[in-house]
């Protein structure tokens, strides 16, 4: 065990959390507290999917009066045509397109809507607070609608159109039907629909949309491989992230979950190090990037703790020996190197980074035959 991991890893990670959490709070123009993704204040502004996160991963860390303050400061932000804030400013001003304010990175990221939908019913589930979902359903609806999808009802980029995909690949030009923000969005189905039932809404519609998901993402099942394919034109390569996540979110089931399973365990020295998580298997780069990146850096070749936890979760399935061992790799790093954004080989990026801390410490809530130990 290493040295100050006496509690437990939950505990460690709870630490480290509370840390990052303490340390990006700033205020916005009117008063409401933002938790900006960094726990030093680098980004002045509030991020719908960062946040999304850090209430799905850590809500007892948090003050029930400020996450519904930060929602609703966010939701304020919607365009009339539905589209859903990237992040919204302390200034109170939205944007809308990954990159700079000045310089966008194309159209809006792909998933937004679906974290907007996913912020709100984690705050729901936890508070009952079932006025701010009647209040916040038809806005929630108009972001579902805005979201680019195939005629298979999956979520799209037309090949040649400029657009974020999923926001921890925004600077990738995926293009096609695509994985991460389709599974994003089967899951907010599932939510919308529980969230329309809590109110006696209809909610036909989204178990219709999930439905249409489920089938269309054959199209980016890789059998020879057992994984999944990040998109079906640009960039059409084995998504590590995406085909964990669907064992984490329970979309892969039956033969397929444990084919996923296989895979994640058998090519696990191809994706992780220090118990952290590249998007593509190890000597893979995208093909095509909407704005340069060194091959080996941010998100084309190093590895992020935002997706530790999904692997984590999946490993305990099959190999709890080796899902123990990532673990007690992740703690070291995070205690001997601090709680970065992304890491490499003589690279490090942005310390004291909140989803890195937060993301394990919700997986490992899931998982009591590791939390304990450390």
């Amino acid at each position: 065990m290493a040295e100050g991991n006496e509690g437990g890893a939950v505990s460690v990670l709870e630490r480290l959390a509370r840390q990052e959490l303490e340390g990006c709070r700033v205020f916005a123009h009117d008063g409401t507290v933002l938790f900006t993704p960094d726990g030093q204040g680098h980004y002045a502004a509030l991020w719908t999917r960062d946040f999304a996160y850090v209430v799905e991963n850590a809500y007892p860390l948090l003050d029930p009066g400020e996450v519904r303050a930060a929602i609703r400061y966010l939701l304020r932000g919607q365009r009339a045509d539905g589209c859903i804030p990237d992040r919204v400013q302390a200034d109170g001003r939205a944007v809308y397109s990954a990159g700079a304010a000045g310089a966008p990175l194309g159209d809006p990221p792909t998933d937004n809507a679906q974290f907007m939908v996913g912020l709100v019913y984690e705050y729901v589930r936890c508070t009952g607070d079932l006025d701010l979902a009647r209040q916040s359903l038809p806005a929630l609806g108009r972001a579902m609608d805005h979201v680019p999808r195939s005629a298979e009802g999956l979520v799209a980029i037309a090949p040649g159109r400029r657009q974020s995909p999923y926001g921890f690949t925004d600077t990738v030009a995926k293009t096609g039907e695509l994985l991460f923000s389709s599974l994003l969005y089967w899951d907010a189905c599932d939510k919308m629909a529980a969230l329309c039932a809590q109110c006696d809404e209809e909610e036909g519609l989204y178990r219709r949309r999930a439905e249409a998901v489920e089938r269309g993402l054959d199209r980016l099942w890789d059998p020879a491989c057992g994984a999944y394919r990040a998109a079906t034109v640009d960039n059409a390569l084995i998504d590590v992230w995406g085909s964990v996540f669907a064992v984490y979110i329970g979309f892969a089931q039956g033969d397929r979950r444990e084919r996923l399973l296989r895979f994640l365990r058998d090519r696990y020295e191809a994706y992780v190090w220090r118990g952290q998580v590249r998007h593509l298997l190890r000597g893979e780069h995208w093909e095509r990037l909407l704005i340069p990146v060194e091959e080996g850096a941010y998100q084309n070749g190093a590895y992020w703790a935002t997706a530790s936890g999904w692997v984590l979760y999946a490993l305990a399935q099959i190999d709890l020996a080796l899902a123990r061992r990532m673990l007690a790799d992740l703690l070291h790093d995070f205690q001997e190197n601090g709680v970065c954004e992304c890491i490499n080989v003589g690279y490090r990026k942005l310390e004291h980074y909140v989803v890195s801390a937060v993301n394990p410490l919700g997986a490992l809530r899931r998982l009591p035959e590791l939390g304990a130990s450390g």
